[in-house]
């Protein structure tokens, strides 16, 4: 066994390598780029070593650079994760040649199937269903659209190397087929270096089914128990289970005894994933991942097993720890992908500083895989996976009840996140009864993206707690305002409310989801205070103990966090946030159409297409700009209807955040 280990990757999947190394007593070399040097896995490894700038292509993605840090640390092996190399044959095919164990499969087994084009061949030859598609070498646009016409629609156009949704654009009809290579191909040279390309049939509402497999270099092939990774936004996956609910026992031996005859007549030694699709009791070969899953922790806590230690043992030739016979896989195991996201505005991603986070307890049935920790900052340059928080127990059932409460129990402020979207997916009657399909979302439309009513009930606690955030904030101003005039007894610095006949009452204004609450407060000697508001009068204690605050209201204790901000704070209250922003009476209402005469950056990101010119009329959602960020491309449409006044942007350029793109007015009448 190697005793030195270099992580090439970054964030959860270069953490969770580290876990199990410091467990075998690996030491681990970390590699970060600058915008990294802050970063979790930076903290969690033994040493760490700068890679260059923040891009990926530049940092992460770099061969020379990481080998020569291999080779000036004295890592003896090198694990790449997964995304950036963790598929790239080259990458594999260097560190043997610089004397490095590779914890990955050989080259050329990768070269085969991790190329989605030679790997469909190969399964056709081998006699496993694949989709109708074309996976050729030429891949000009004439080839193509003869190709989809072949086909037919609607089609799938899809990066040939990598993986995890990247690269991948539906085409309904012939008209958007150029476009879809375009932005497929740049996607694919973002995420992996290789622009190539394939078409494939696109079923309207298949099941995505895979197979873990684990193989060694005295051929033996394991098998593990398959995951069902339907549930999809933007063809990447957010919530899987093992094992998947509903699927016959011929068809899971089917496609284990295929994925079995894959590894072996590749030659695969290492972890892999074979990728089914499957629609009316037909399945059909979708591609391998020569590599780990993001989703492996699921297969982990069915079996008790730990792959990446299996990675470790068997790249340094020992045979599988242990053989198909006497695996045992056991229970239900659920896991969900919490990422930087707005599901209200498509999936658009959020950056930003995590400004509180709290996990769910861990235990033997809960388990968070994260890369961030509080005061951490999510950037545009990267994949938006914060955290995957992952359950298990004994039925389907009761593995659904521990993820709901793992997703309550979660709290993030600072960036937008998926949070509240995936506590409305596990509650989901069609994710409850296993009736659901890749479609799921699609055809969910508004439903798991419905805002949140908080009753009164709750709202006098959220109410309660703001205002004793505020009160709290007054009283650290007045009491640096009595040190700095010497008379801790003069009335001016005090925050009770104190008048010449007595004390008094001061008002509070909060928005909050576009609704104004007020509020009256009468604040008493003792800390307490006498709260008015939703026509009641209740008296308010607030005690802070760590990150939490606990607030009585007329008695009744509930607990809460508060993020305090220079205009409110966050109340979070059962794991949901609250954004209470404070109205100062003094300050002039914000112009709510503002935002609307123009089209800004989201977050900073490359400009890699303007679809419109000045003088331009467009329709509300007409796509405007293409923006390349977290590794994937983000149309930005237009708010309103108009005319594009002005274009303040040219492709190839980084925008930053909050930079006007198009500028747009209302059209003159006809």
């Amino acid at each position: 066994m190697f005793h030195k280990l270099l992580i090439a990757n970054r964030g959860e999947i270069a953490c969770r390598i580290a876990r199990t190394a410091r467990r075998m007593g690996i030491a681990t070399v970390a590699v970060y780029s600058e915008a990294d040097k802050a970063a979790l896995h930076v903290e969690v490894a033994d040493e760490a070593w700068p890679i260059g700038p923040a891009p990926a292509r530049e940092s992460y993605l770099s061969i020379d650079k990481i080998l020569d840090i291999a080779r000036r640390s004295g890592a003896q092996a090198i694990h790449p994760g997964y995304g950036f190399l963790a598929e790239n044959a080259d990458f594999a095919e260097r560190c043997s040649q610089a004397g490095v164990i590779f914890v990955g499969p050989p080259p050329n087994a990768m070269r085969l199937m991790g190329s989605k084009a030679s790997a469909k061949s190969l399964m056709e030859r081998l006699g496993v269903p694949i989709l109708p598609g074309y996976h050729g070498a030429a891949t000009d646009e004439a080839t193509m659209s003869a190709a989809a016409e072949n086909i037919g629609f609607p089609l799938l156009v899809k990066a040939s190397a990598g993986g995890g949704g990247r690269g991948m654009r539906v085409v309904r009809r012939m008209s958007e087929l150029a476009a879809a290579l375009e932005s497929a191909a740049r996607e694919a040279v973002a995420s992996f270096g290789d622009g190539r390309l394939l078409l494939e049939k696109y079923l309207l509402r298949p099941r995505h089914i895979e197979i873990q497999i684990f193989a060694d270099a005295y051929g033996e092939v394991d098998t593990f128990i398959e995951r069902d990774c339907s549930i999809q936004r933007r063809h990447q996956k957010i919530l899987e289970e093992t094992p998947a609910c509903g699927l016959s026992e011929d068809m899971r031996r089917e496609m284990r005894a295929a994925a079995t005859t894959a590894a072996l007549a590749a030659g695969y030694i290492g972890a892999g994933t074979i990728e089914f699709l499957c629609q009316d009791d037909a399945y059909y070969f979708l591609e391998m991942n020569t590599r780990l899953q993001v989703e492996h922790p699921v297969t982990e806590m069915v079996t008790g097993l730990d792959l990446v230690e299996w990675q470790f043992r068997v790249a340094c030739g020992e045979p599988l720890p242990v053989k198909q016979d006497a695996l045992v896989m056991r229970g239900c195991a659920i896991e969900a992908r919490i990422c930087a996201e707005d599901p209200a505005r498509d999936f658009l991603p959020s950056i930003g500083v995590i400004e509180h986070f709290r996990k769910p307890g861990e235990s033997a049935t809960v388990r968070v895989d994260t890369g961030v920790r509080r005061g951490d900052r999510v950037t545009q340059h990267y994949d938006s996976l914060i955290a995957k928080p992952v359950v298990y127990d004994g039925t389907r059932g009761d593995a659904i009840q521990r993820l709901q409460e793992a997703l309550d129990s979660t709290e993030l402020v600072g960036v937008a996140t998926n949070l509240d979207f995936l506590r409305a997916l596990a509650r989901d009657p069609r994710f409850l009864d296993g009736s659901y399909d890749t479609g799921f979302i699609e055809a969910a439309g508004d439903e798991l993206t419905v805002t949140h009513t908080s009753p009164q009930d709750d709202m006098i606690f959220i109410l309660a707690a703001a205002t004793a955030m505020w009160i709290a904030h007054l009283r650290e101003r007045d009491n640096r305002a009595a040190r700095e005039i010497g008379d801790p007894w003069s009335p001016w610095s005090q925050c009770d409310a104190w008048r010449v006949h007595g004390r008094g009452y001061f008002g509070l204004r909060f928005s909050l989801d576009g609704e104004i609450h007020c509020a009256r407060v009468l604040p008493h000697s003792d800390g307490d205070f006498q709260l008015d508001a939703f026509s009641q009068s209740v008296i308010v204690v607030a005690t802070r103990d760590g990150d939490r605050t606990n607030v009585r209201v007329d008695g009744v204790k509930r607990e809460l966090g508060i993020v305090r901000r220079d205009d409110g704070c966050v109340v979070i209250l059962a794991g949901r946030n609250h954004h209470l922003h404070l109205i100062d009476p003094l300050l002039p209402a914000p112009n709510e159409t503002a935002a609307e005469r123009s089209l800004s950056t989201p977050f900073p990101a490359r400009v890699t297409r303007v679809l419109v010119d000045a003088g331009e009329s467009v329709r509300k959602g007409a796509p405007l700009v293409v923006l390349e960020a977290m590794k994937m491309e983000v149309t930005l449409t237009a708010p309103r209807d108009g005319m594009v006044a002005g274009v303040h942007c040219v492709e190839g350029e980084t925008a930053r955040e909050g930079a006007e793109l198009i500028e747009l007015v209302d059209e003159a009448p006809t």
